[in-house]
Formats: structure tokens, C-alpha cells, sequence
């Protein structure tokens, strides 16, 4: 059943798998197309496997290259309350070089000074992609949002935003390699999520167009991790305070403006009634609970997605701590029923604690 030769001058082999002879040419054409067949099957796996050898070793080879190297970090909307503070600690550790900060504001003097600052609108795709490209970005922050109550006051926007800009850095991320951190909320939990605590998988139904849009973004990164291999990551933050940046428009922010008030001597009037507790996180525990996120080895993240949490307060609580630095300090309360909404919904997550290191007080 062996032939040195091939069966007949269209075969592809010269060594045919099989081979028949017979007087009868309607058996030789059976043996020919038999062997045409059974090579291009065996070509095909062969091409397949030696594909699937190749694409592994050039993953491997950019996730060794990426690793060993010096990350080079991208930061949307960086002249918002989170992107100057994280910017700084990570130049500490990366150099300056090696952090870009970004938004569509024109920067201070010292944001400038401080490092490299480029004009970028997370809505083009394109200018995303190129800057991406151009400055050799290992890891992108995606900071860009219109937060909880300036949301629901423009929805169409803040769907492009939170929604479209969110599609297009995995995106990127996914095509070129990159670790990709984005920021969640406890407004991403609902009115049916179990409290205290509120395990980091659970039901959450939100309320507003700003929980819905951190949601979408929560399962689209774990849905990308898994089928794709992107390495992505999110903690979802409380109420974040800080006194070097102005509020973005959430339902905590009236803590920064409470104090604000008082330095300035001012009466300051709530949106929020004075039992109202929520959590709430200082800037600086903040920033340290992202580097950490951004830092930890893949390996150890049971989830792509964790509660973060510091403390929490009721307005009338934190205006009588305000008292004993300013005790002439007056609030008056009235609750608007838009933002008393969204603050109903939030809840106070309590699993993955992060100790307070830093108080707030004024001077």
C-alpha cells in the first residue's frame, strides 16, 4: 500500500500517505483526493499550532518587557481633585519623565513645571490612541467622569463620558498591553445592596446615570479580563476630601465646602439634611490605596474590583468638629430632594478597610 512515488502528477506529496494500485483509474483519482485532503488537514493544524506558539511567546515577551521596565503612566483628566495628587506621589517613584498628565483645561504654571502636561479629550479615540503610542504608555488612568449630581443634570454628556471614553480605553488598553486602572463609586451600590457591610460582590441596582455608567465599567473590565487578558483594575472609592483641588460635583463634596465656609468665616447651607451619613475618604489615603491597586501583583487579586473605605460622617457631625476650630460656625439645612436622593443610596462598604493616616482640620 506504499509508493515511493506520488500517485499521479496533481498529487501534492511526493510521499503519499497512502497509496493504491489498481488498473482501474476511478480507485487512483479516490487515492489522490484522499491524500490532497488529509495534507491540507494536517498543514492547517500544523499553522494553527505554530500560531498559537507564536502569539503566546510575543505575550510573554511584552508582558517581560513591560514589567522589567520603568512603567510610563498616562492620567486622564488629570486637573481633577485625584490626578494631580496621584500624579505627584508616582513621579516620587517613576520620575517625572515617566508621568503624563492630561485633561482638556488649560494647566497652572505649576502643573506644567511639574512634568509633562498634553491637551486630551477622552471622547477622540484617535488622539487617545496616538498619545498612547507617542509617549510609550505602559499604564493608563482613567480619571475622566462627570460625577453623581452634575450627571443627572446632563445625561446625554455624562453617558459619552463615563460610558464612550470608558469603550474606548480598553480598547486601547487591550491592543497595546496596557495595565488599566479606573475608579468605581460607592454609588455604583443601590437601595436593595446589603449594608454593613456591603461585600464587594453583591446585587447593586443603582439610582443615577454615575452608578450605572461604574457598573457597566466594573463588569465590562472583569468581562475584558477574562476573555482577553486585560489587565485591569478598580477600586471603588467614598466620598473623596481634599484642599487642594475644588469639588467635581458629587454628593459628598458639601464636606470641602462646609470647610471652605467656615475658613472664610461664612454661614454655609446644606443640600443635604444633617443626619445624612456617608462615607467619606482623605485625599492622601486615596492616592495611597491606588498605588497600591496599581502595584499589586496580578496573582494576588482574588477580584478586578474592590470596596475601599475610610470613615463616615452625618453633616451635623462633621459642622460640630468644624465648631471646635470655628465656633461660630453656622449651618443651615436644606435638603434638595435630587442630591437627598443619591445620598440615600449610598452605602458605607466595610471589607477592605484603609487605615486613616491623615486628619482634617483647619488652620
Amino acid at each position: 500500500l506504499y509508493s515511493p512515488r506520488p500517485c499521479c502528477s496533481s498529487c501534492l506529496l511526493s510521499k503519499p500517505l497512502f497509496s493504491f494500485h489498481s488498473h482501474h483509474p476511478f480507485l487512483e483519482v479516490i487515492v489522490c483526493v484522499i491524500n490532497q485532503v488529509t495534507v491540507r488537514m494536517l498543514s492547517s493544524l500544523a499553522y494553527r499550532s505554530c500560531r498559537g506558539l507564536l502569539t503566546s511567546s510575543a505575550r510573554a515577551i511584552r508582558h517581560n518587557s513591560t514589567e522589567s521596565a520603568t512603567p510610563r503612566v498616562l492620567i486622564t483628566g488629570g486637573l481633577g481633585q485625584l490626578g494631580r495628587s496621584l500624579a505627584s506621589v508616582l513621579r516620587k517613584t517613576y520620575g517625572s519623565e515617566n508621568v503624563v498628565l492630561t485633561d482638556i483645561k488649560q494647566a497652572p504654571e505649576e502643573v506644567v513645571a511639574a512634568g509633562p502636561y498634553y491637551y486630551l479629550d477622552v471622547l477622540d479615540e484617535s488622539a487617545l490612541q496616538r498619545t498612547v503610542v507617542e509617549q510609550r504608555i505602559t499604564t493608563l488612568v482613567h480619571y475622566s467622569a462627570l460625577l453623581s449630581v452634575v450627571g443627572e443634570q446632563n445625561i446625554p454628556l455624562a453617558m459619552r463620558v463615563n460610558i464612550d471614553s470608558v469603550h474606548s480605553c480598553m480598547k486601547i488598553a487591550q491592543e497595546h498591553n496596557l495595565r488599566l486602572f479606573i475608579p468605581s463609586t460607592i454609588g455604583a451600590f443601590g437601595p436593595h445592596c446589603p449594608r454593613n457591610p456591603t461585600p464587594d460582590l453583591t446585587v447593586q441596582r443603582p439610582r443615577t446615570i454615575y452608578g450605572v455608567s461604574k457598573v457597566h465599567m466594573e463588569l465590562l473590565g472583569e468581562y475584558f479580563h477574562e476573555s482577553r487578558g486585560l489587565d485591569f483594575r478598580s477600586l471603588r472609592f467614598p466620598g473623596v476630601l481634599s484642599a487642594d483641588t475644588a469639588p467635581g460635583g458629587g454628593t459628598t463634596d458639601y464636606a470641602v465646602h462646609m470647610v471652605i465656609a467656615a475658613a472664610k468665616g461664612r454661614p454655609f447651607e446644606s443640600n443635604l439634611g444633617p443626619t445624612t451619613r456617608l462615607p467619606m475618604m482623605y485625599l492622601p489615603d486615596c492616592v495611597r490605596a491606588t498605588c497600591e491597586m496599581l502595584t499589586a501583583p496580578a496573582e494576588k487579586l482574588r477580584l478586578r474590583t474592590y470596596n475601599v473605605t475610610a470613615m463616615s460622617f452625618t453633616p451635623e457631625e462633621f459642622a460640630a468638629e468644624i465648631r471646635k476650630h470655628k465656633s461660630d460656625f453656622k449651618v443651615k439645612y436644606n435638603p434638595q430632594p435630587t442630591v437627598q436622593a443619591i445620598g440615600k443610596f449610598l452605602l458605607t462598604p466595610h471589607l477592605l478597610q484603609v487605615k486613616v493616616r491623615y486628619s482634617i482640620f483647619i488652620r
